[in-house]
């Protein structure tokens, strides 16, 4: 789920673009045609949670390390009896020195369904056309995936010896909220298997303008966390030819309009901090946004400036934990008086903050007569990685090499990805830059998902690099 927070507000804080052209597959380089292979075949193995298997597309992945050289002691497949085709796979490169800690590269497999009849062209077929590759999961997260299992299998075949050992998971469910969730059952089962230092993982990135320019480059660094909380309230009811006062839909209504007219206070992290001094100096930001900006950074109980900033729905959601109701079931007959009304209230809970806080702020909000609960899965609150120059730095390097004059950012996720578990047990996660998407986000969740060709080679060479650098 690359639920990039800060794109809406990229063209407050845009600097000159810088082109991007594409090269033909033809002219690939016979390095970027084995990636391709490995590539295409994991976007045509369909991955869609209850419909297509997960465990088959690592098994692809794993037979192809092996053959590169990994042995059978490197490579560690698991799934669980009760979910047999969400399997993932764990890849171990060791390092030389045993004084550096492991890093750890994840991806997530899996995808959104996508349906053949929606789509223009097969999406589980990968289809080039006019330099762009289109298909379910040619971004959100196969060309991640893609490119960790390809940097393993080259660093194996080249020889070449980390000083850090370099880990690799690749896991399913992270698309779906009740599934099986393989970084989750990693972290709460095998904590040993995936231990490292930190992380690189989806949620970071790049976005092109609607000509094509390179635009922005940002780094995520912490995320909020997804919660659902059902709203349920009873009734006796009756006839509805007798309508009275007391009545499940209206109690209801009443405690989701409570939800709706509230705010959640605004709060910063280091990352969010960074992020909106960066767009309150920016030269192409409105003035009396810049202006909003600067004086909620100095006072967050600022109403009037938050007005204004949260006039940005991505901005509004970077400050704070949202609430809103996404889903209502309510009566049991068109002539008769509900018995019962529930609805799912989904929650983004800022880093720092519980899901017992916010159940109990929506209790407050409710009311006496209807009835709050958190749902299952109870997700980890979000733990934000530190600013680290140690992180930071190697980005931002290999980001003036492979695409200058462009800016970088930190940005927190208002999304979620699979790095909150990660984080629950102490290895801090980053979102890595580097493959750039367009402005309209690339079809990712939707129809007709398309990433540019020329995005995912030079994505996959600035990674490569990326990760030699932090491994020494």
């Amino acid at each position: 789920m690359r639920a990039l927070g800060w794109i809406i507000a990229a063209g407050l804080v845009a600097q000159p673009m810088v082109s991007a052209a594409a090269a033909p597959a033809a002219e690939l380089r016979p390095d970027q045609q084995a990636f391709f292979g490995l590539y295409k075949e994991l976007v045509e193995t369909n991955t869609v949670v209850d419909i297509g298997s997960c465990t088959q597309a690592t098994a692809q992945i794993a037979a192809r390390m092996k053959a590169a050289g990994y042995t059978d002691s490197e490579l560690i497949p698991f799934s669980v009896p009760d979910h047999p085709k969400d399997g993932g796979l764990v890849a171990v490169l060791k390092g030389s020195d045993p004084k550096a800690k492991p890093m750890l590269l994840l991806a997530h497999i899996d995808v959104v369904a996508a349906k053949r009849e929606d789509w223009v062209r097969d999406p589980f077929k990968l289809i080039e056309e006019n330099g762009f590759y289109y298909g379910r999961g040619t971004v959100d997260d196969k060309a991640m995936a893609s490119i960790w299992a390809d940097s393993m299998i080259r660093f194996k075949q080249s020889g070449y010896k980390p000083k850090r050992t370099i880990k690799m998971a690749l896991t399913c469910g992270e698309e779906t909220t009740y599934a099986f969730n393989g970084a989750e059952w990693l972290a709460k089962n095998k904590p040993d298997l995936i231990a490292a230092e930190f992380a690189l993982n989806e949620g970071g990135g790049g976005r092109y303008n609607a000509k094509g320019e390179r635009e922005l480059l940002a780094i995520q660094v912490g995320e909020k966390a997804a919660q659902n909380f059902t709203f349920t309230t009873t009734n006796p009811g009756g006839h509805s030819s007798q309508p009275v006062p007391d009545n499940a839909i209206y109690q209801l209504a009443d405690a989701l309009q409570a939800v709706r007219a509230y705010e959640f206070p605004v709060k910063f992290t280091d990352t969010t901090r960074a992020f909106f001094t960066a767009v309150a100096g920016a030269p192409q930001t409105p003035a009396p946004m810049a202006a909003a900006v600067k004086r909620l950074l100095a006072d967050p109980k600022d109403d009037e400036a938050d007005k204004i900033v949260s006039l940005d729905k991505a901005m509004h959601s970077t400050l704070r934990t949202t609430c809103v109701a996404t889903l209502l079931n309510a009566g049991h007959a068109e002539n008769a008086l509900p018995q019962k009304a529930t609805a799912n209230v989904n929650c983004r809970i800022f880093p720092g903050e519980s899901v017992d806080g916010t159940l109990a702020k929506l209790k407050e909000l409710a009311g006496p007569k209807v009835t709050v609960t958190a749902n299952q899965p109870v997700r980890p609150i979000g733990i934000p990685p530190t600013l680290d120059p140690k992180i930071i730095g190697p980005m931002k390097t290999l980001a003036d090499k492979y695409f200058p004059g462009v800016p970088m950012l930190p940005s927190m996720s208002t999304g979620a990805t699979d790095g909150i578990f990660l984080e629950a047990i102490g290895i801090p996660t980053y979102g890595a830059p580097g493959v750039f998407i367009e402005s309209d986000f690339s079809g990712i969740h939707g129809l007709n998902e398309r990433i540019r060709v020329e995005s995912l080679y030079v994505g996959r060479d600035y990674l490569y690099d990326l990760v030699k650098a932090y491994a020494g």
